[in-house]
């Protein structure tokens, strides 16, 4: 009995003395992690910062829907030609008013009345691709694209001589990709617009002109058809309003040369004010002084002659005084 006793007192002490021995060296946890053993430093380390990519330089511009200008010019152009009885109609209204345009022309048109092409540019206006036969070529394969330009290029250039310098794409539909690859492979710049009156709708000659008139500003890209007997309809009364604000109409190439050597340094807004007059285009002042003196716009370039456009000499253009904007009714 004195043995039992004796033995269950000595593994009650050795059970205690065990669980002390270990709570000494295994401190108990907490619901907090264990501490950290304090740094040499109270300052905390500075953490490296990663190295910044420099920006990729930007790249010349290739597209154009607009120009920053300094000078009351615009650019009137015209798709899906030539026709062949409306565009020389079209080209006799631009000659008697001494206008020069672009067209951007399809080359199955050209195939179809080579001598309206040829006249485009004896003419002295600026002849453009604007594919083969019209597609939408931002849903076609990068082949099928390329055949469509190399067709229409070939045929401009059979057609005048003349090889084009800027493309539009049908229905504007060409991704920023194609855009690229077209400046790289034919040295096309990418045409848009920034006036468009929907004249393909064939709304009427008076509406389409009153489009025009309440959209253009300094720099405006017009957007026109002239395979619409009522496009070419509305065009003297556009044009004649137009030069009567003071405006003065150049090629797109000429306008993106226009943009370079004489930049607008504030751009122009793209709104038309409340009043119908678009903003940004020439004001009228409510009393000229008799003084006025007359403003004279830059000279244009004159290129040298394409082998189809005999007689034109690679001189510089006179500068042409514009007198002071009149008002419209």
């Amino acid at each position: 009995m004195l043995r039992t006793s004796f033995a269950r007192s000595a593994l009650a002490f050795f059970l205690l003395t065990g669980v002390a021995f270990g709570q000494a060296s295994h401190p108990a946890r907490s619901g907090s992690p264990r501490s950290k053993p304090a740094s040499h430093s109270a300052t905390p380390r500075a953490v490296k910062p990663k190295p910044q990519a420099s920006p990729k330089p930007k790249g010349p511009q290739i597209t154009y829907t607009r120009v920053d200008v300094d000078g009351p010019y615009v650019a009137i152009t015209f798709d899906d030609g030539p026709h062949k009885t409306l565009t020389p109609k079209l080209l006799d209204l631009l000659a008697s008013r001494g206008i020069k345009a672009t067209f951007f022309v399809l080359g199955e048109r050209v195939v179809q009345d080579p001598a309206v092409a040829r006249q485009i540019v004896t003419q002295g206006h600026e002849i453009a691709d604007h594919s083969w036969s019209h597609p939408n070529l931002g849903k076609m394969s990068d082949a099928n694209v390329q055949g469509q330009l190399e067709r229409s290029r070939a045929a401009i250039l059979k057609a005048t001589g003349v090889s084009p310098k800027v493309f539009r794409p049908p229905y504007g539909s060409f991704s920023e990709r194609q855009r690229r690859w077209a400046h790289e492979k034919f040295g096309y710049l990418t045409i848009l617009w920034d006036v468009d009156p929907l004249d393909w709708k064939r709304p009427g000659p008076s509406v389409v002109a009153e489009r025009i008139l309440s959209k253009a500003h300094h720099g405006s890209i017009i957007l026109v058809h002239d395979i619409h007997s009522q496009s070419i309809d509305a065009m003297p009364k556009v044009l004649d309003t137009l030069l009567s604000r003071g405006y003065r109409f150049v090629t797109v190439s000429e306008l993106i040369r226009l943009g370079q050597t004489h930049p607008r340094k504030t751009p122009v807004p793209t709104t038309a004010s409340p009043t119908g007059t678009p903003t940004g285009a020439p004001t009228t002042p409510t009393a000229t002084p008799a003084a006025t003196p007359v403003r004279v716009l830059p000279a244009l370039p004159v290129h040298p002659a394409d082998p189809a456009a005999p007689g034109a000499s690679p001189t510089v253009a006179p500068a042409i005084p514009v007198a002071p904007p009149v008002s419209t009714p």
